[in-house]
């Protein structure tokens, strides 16, 4: 039987929880591509996981909603909310429809290596259009594509574990075969252009495009990141 997000939620939460350098890496990078003054700004995270976005996002002074579609998770969120209160609110809903929060209700979306998990692309970006407010922002992480393609696999070479690239215009559903791969639950491939083309054809305006560098820890956890970016780092505002 094949995994989905339900039956690796728990082994999920606990490979966030226990320090992650892919994780943390991807949360950082994100809140490097945000407006300073987050103070007072309501701000959705969606794809939101056990809440390691939602926290640093109410740590920095917003008032921050999660949403994902997989209950398991949004009870491991809850749980860390109560163990240490942040004052975000959690709640099970779908990133394509976004059919809980009202029309021009927060300033800001964030979207931490959740994208790649919805099928409609499209149904999200305009669900996000939809909930921001006139110049709200709209930033996210994907798995970069160009290394994250179907295919992909790490190889020995002479100089260490190396990226060996897979079939990058192969759009659409793929599955690691891997059993500690988070993409085994299934992971939507897009290329670059399909990204950026989507973000500019919704109404927004590109801010920010990097693929940053791994940090030391991710080299660490991941030898066969070195000298590739393990994310793609997107934001834009609503022009």
């Amino acid at each position: 039987m094949e995994a989905d997000w339900n039956g690796i939620a728990d082994w999920y939460a606990e490979l966030v929880r226990g320090g992650s350098a892919m994780h943390q890496f991807s949360r950082d990078i994100l809140l490097n591509a945000l407006p300073d003054r987050m103070p007072g700004f309501d701000v959705l995270d969606v794809g939101c996981g056990e809440g390691i976005v939602s926290r640093a996002l109410a740590t920095a002074g917003a008032r921050v909603v999660g949403i994902d579609p997989t209950h398991t998770l949004i009870a491991h969120a809850e749980a860390a909310e109560r163990a240490h209160p942040v004052g975000v609110a959690y709640r099970v809903d779908d990133g394509a429809t976004l059919h809980t929060v009202a029309d021009g209700s927060v300033d800001g979306v964030t979207a931490a290596l959740s994208l790649n998990n919805i099928a409609d692309l499209d149904a999200a970006l305009k669900s996000v259009r939809r909930v921001l407010r006139p110049g709200g922002f709209l930033a996210f992480t994907v798995p970069h594509p160009c290394f994250d393609a179907p295919g992909t696999e790490s190889i020995s070479t002479p100089s260490g574990v190396r990226r060996l690239a897979g079939d990058y215009f192969v759009e659409g559903l793929w599955r690691s075969a891997h059993p500690q791969s988070v993409r085994r639950a299934g992971n939507y491939h897009r290329t670059i252009s399909t990204y950026l083309t989507a973000v500019l054809v919704h109404g927004f305006a590109l801010q920010r495009f990097e693929e940053p560098a791994p940090s030391a820890a991710v080299r660490a956890e991941a030898p066969h990141r070195l000298g590739l970016p393990p994310f793609l780092l997107v934001s834009a505002t609503l022009s």
